[in-house]
């Protein structure tokens, strides 16, 4: 977030700590409760959120999982929480990079219909192995699209751009790969894929904290 008179910005980390989950009752779950704060500005963040789930009934022995967008600061933050618990990347996120990239896709399909089919086309296919967790496939259809995009880049800057997206996406992934689970497999389980509920969390920490100025 920006900080006041637009001095630089700030991050804040929020999420939602739930006890017994099941998709359908994200969002009414009586046992959730919600947390916030600015890591460098809250002297014990981490013990204020442990002490968080702890009141909710947390033992040292039990199981826990972690859903997050990957980044390394939330990251440290869960396994300083609970070292042996489960961290999986969330399928939000995931799908989110993806919609990104196929709105650049359009740009490029503008310019060079066959490549912009065929791009999105692969995509589509890098979206099906991500939610199956088959992730060496992913990686091998992200780089014939990445060799493809960098033949022509040169030319055409919707293309440049979307090469550089491809790979910041597979950036990201790579550094989060033992963490994207089967999805398919948990969401025929009925278990939590994704942290689209956290969402309205952070609308509802920026509205009532900040005025979401």
């Amino acid at each position: 977030m920006r900080t006041r008179r637009k001095a630089g910005f700030f991050e804040v980390i929020a999420g939602r700590s739930i006890v017994a989950f099941k998709r359908e009752h994200a969002e009414a779950s009586p046992s959730a409760k919600r947390f916030a704060f600015v890591q460098t500005y809250d002297t014990k963040p981490r013990r204020r959120v442990w002490e968080l789930m702890k009141s909710q009934g947390l033992q040292e022995n039990q199981e826990v999982l972690f859903l997050s967008d990957g980044g390394e600061t939330v990251r440290n933050l869960q396994a300083y929480l609970h070292p042996s618990s489960k961290h999986d990347l969330d399928w939000f996120h995931i799908t989110m990079g993806l919609t990104v990239l196929n709105q650049q896709t359009k740009g490029v399909a503008e310019e060079d219909s066959a490549l912009g089919a065929e791009t999105a086309q692969s995509l589509e296919s890098v979206k099906h192995d991500l939610w199956h967790g088959t992730v060496e496939a992913a990686w091998e259809r992200i780089e014939g699209v990445l060799f493809e995009l960098d033949l022509r880049k040169s030319r055409s800057t919707a293309t440049a751009t979307l090469s550089r997206s491809v790979t910041e996406f597979d950036t990201d992934m790579r550094n989060n790969r033992a963490f994207i689970p089967n999805f398919g497999e948990r969401y025929r389980q009925g278990d939590m894929i994704s942290t689209t509920f956290v969402e309205s969390t952070i609308n509802q920490v920026v509205s009532k904290r900040f005025v979401k100025k």
